[in-house]
């Protein structure tokens, strides 16, 4: 068995979820969990190539992404997996990603999550905007009212802090699970990105954060009032998505476009 494991939740994306698990050349072993939600296109295992151990579960109907990750979740802390990881279907990541991941996490004992910049494209592979996020935890740990500072299928964490954090906290239903536990885990340890473009992030448009963008705004505003202070960032943080509940999903995209190259 090696160290890590990188859960890939799958909902009736085949060519997607191929086109990920090629993507992964490293040069550390790694396993990867594919948990299938209920989709009504079945996997046919064996049409699936990738350089390493290849798991699956399968949910009997479609739950949601945040029961799909937790099984992922509770396979790699039976299996006792040292790092967790995440990918999406449809993502494509560069070259060693992991390995550079895993690297700096075992030189820096400190930091229990680690995630990285991304290339935002289309679904035909087209760039459209770069994401850096801040580095280090206290930038992070300042912006994160304003939004997630973690890409969410960049990160590696370590599976010793789900004893502490919990899984992904289901009752923000579909749309916001991964902003609220990245948020548990900054309030109790360091977490930071790692300086480098390592994914190509594919912003489809039956993603999440098109098809529940209402949704999506909604449950981080409540998230953002589970972690409230009274200060001028959090309050800045409710008014900013208050206003992001009535601009379409399409004008954000245009904008990010033209501020993030």
């Amino acid at each position: 068995m090696n160290s890590l494991i990188i859960v890939i939740p799958h909902y009736n994306d085949l060519d997607g979820l191929k086109k990920t698990l090629l993507s992964v050349i490293e040069d550390i072993k790694i396993d990867v969990i594919v948990v299938d939600d209920g989709s009504e296109d079945k996997i046919d295992e064996s049409k699936l190539k990738f350089n390493g151990n290849l798991f699956f579960k399968y949910l009997s109907h479609n739950s949601g992404i945040g029961d799909a990750l937790n099984i992922g979740l509770e396979y790699a802390l039976q299996h006792s997996y040292e790092y967790i990881g995440r990918l999406d279907c449809g993502d494509k990541c560069h070259k060693n990603k992991f390995t550079k991941q895993i690297k700096y996490l075992s030189k820096n004992k400190d930091v229990k999550l680690l995630g990285s910049w991304a290339r935002v494209v289309d679904e035909n592979g087209k760039f459209i905007y770069n994401l850096k996020h801040p580095i280090k935890y206290n930038s992070i740990r300042k912006q994160m009212y304003l939004n997630s500072m973690f890409v969410h299928p960049t990160v590696v964490f370590r599976s010793e802090i789900l004893s502490e954090t919990g899984k992904y906290p289901v009752k923000y239903k579909r749309a916001a699970q991964d902003y609220a536990f990245f948020f548990t885990i900054i309030n109790r340890y360091n977490a930071e990105n790692y300086p480098e473009i390592l994914l190509d992030y594919e912003m489809s448009k039956q993603s999440i954060s098109n098809t529940k963008r209402k949704l999506q705004v909604y449950n981080r505003i409540r998230i953002i009032i589970d972690n409230f202070y009274f200060g001028l960032i959090p309050t800045y943080a409710i008014a900013r998505n208050l206003v992001l509940l009535i601009i379409p999903v399409n004008i954000l995209t245009f904008m990010k476009s033209k501020i993030y190259r």
